[in-house]
């Protein structure tokens, strides 16, 4: 399947690179008026995803915007099931990882990817360590709990509506990022609400066509307006984003000794250094985690 990038996305060029993972910024889109994003597509898409659960989160809603993320209960149904519950219950699906799944999906994603990158002026000197795709599928009036994400993403609405509430990352204390990137695993970030501040709070009222760039370790919360709503999404990691994990990684072991690090960015050396040892003491923290959970038996 093929696709023009000039029909799918419309930004700004001088503007995207003056943002770009830096503030969150809106722009223009087509992808719902994409076969692949109707629902009969959507649903057979959902069936196939049955045999793959760790490619699928599904929940229910938060009852706040605070509440924990995990906090939330999750649903035991299959994807299709899921979808068929929207109407009766408040119930969030995700499917991830969508070109695994479907050449259409990833052809989308290479595509889109290519877009933003030209506007971006290229990737320079860094490498793609991770690049996926995902669709939301939400019922009417549930609500996506107050969480950060360790990656770049672009956000497309495809049907419905959805208020997107987000903050620049930089209103994350780096104490709660070396908390989190010290665990050295691909996955939510969780933080206070009430500790960020009001004014800095970017709200997206998105309805199909309309889109926004979310920088990595960007807070936000979702909540869906009266109908059910469809979302597409594109997020990636690149090796100097993934440094910047391994640096607050590095500074959280030195600021348990007493030390009191640099944030990333004023001193590349002292980055690239920090960089280098985490790659190397990762892979064996986690494997040390691995044979405790086994001999303890969680």
């Amino acid at each position: 399947m093929s696709f023009s990038a000039d029909d799918l996305i419309h930004i700004d060029a001088d503007g995207y690179r003056d943002a770009y993972d830096r503030l969150p910024f809106a722009f223009q889109h087509g992808l719902h008026q994409l076969p692949m994003f109707q629902p009969g597509a959507l649903a057979a898409l959902a069936e196939r995803y049955k045999d793959s659960p760790e490619d699928y989160f599904i929940a229910g809603s938060a009852a706040t915007p605070g509440t924990k993320f995990y906090d939330v209960t999750q649903n035991s149904a299959k994807p299709h099931e899921a979808l068929a519950q929207l109407g009766n219950a408040p119930v969030r699906v995700l499917l991830k990882r969508l070109e695994m799944h479907d050449s259409g999906f990833r052809d989308l994603r290479d595509t889109l990817f290519q877009r933003v990158m030209e506007l971006r002026g290229g990737l320079g000197d860094e490498k793609i360590v991770r690049l996926e795709s995902a669709v939301f599928i939400s019922s009417a009036a549930s609500t996506t709990p107050f969480h950060f994400d360790p990656e770049v993403t672009h956000f497309f609405q495809i049907e419905g509506p959805k208020q997107y509430h987000v903050f620049s990352p930089d209103v994350v204390a780096e104490d709660d990022l070396e908390r989190f990137y010290v665990r050295g695993a691909v996955n939510i970030g969780q933080l206070d609400l009430e500790g960020c501040d009001p004014h800095e709070e970017h709200v997206f009222d998105l309805e199909p066509g309309r889109g926004f760039h979310q920088p990595q370790d960007a807070p936000h919360w979702v909540k869906t307006g009266t109908v059910r709503s469809v979302s597409y999404a594109f997020s990636f990691e690149t090796t100097a984003s993934r440094a910047r994990g391994h640096v607050r990684a590095a500074n959280r072991y030195l600021r348990v000794i007493g030390m009191h690090p640099q944030r990333p960015g004023p001193n590349p050396g002292a980055d690239h250094a920090k960089a280098a040892v985490m790659q190397v003491v990762t892979p064996t923290l986690r494997g040390v985690r691995k044979v405790v959970r086994q001999v303890s038996g969680r």
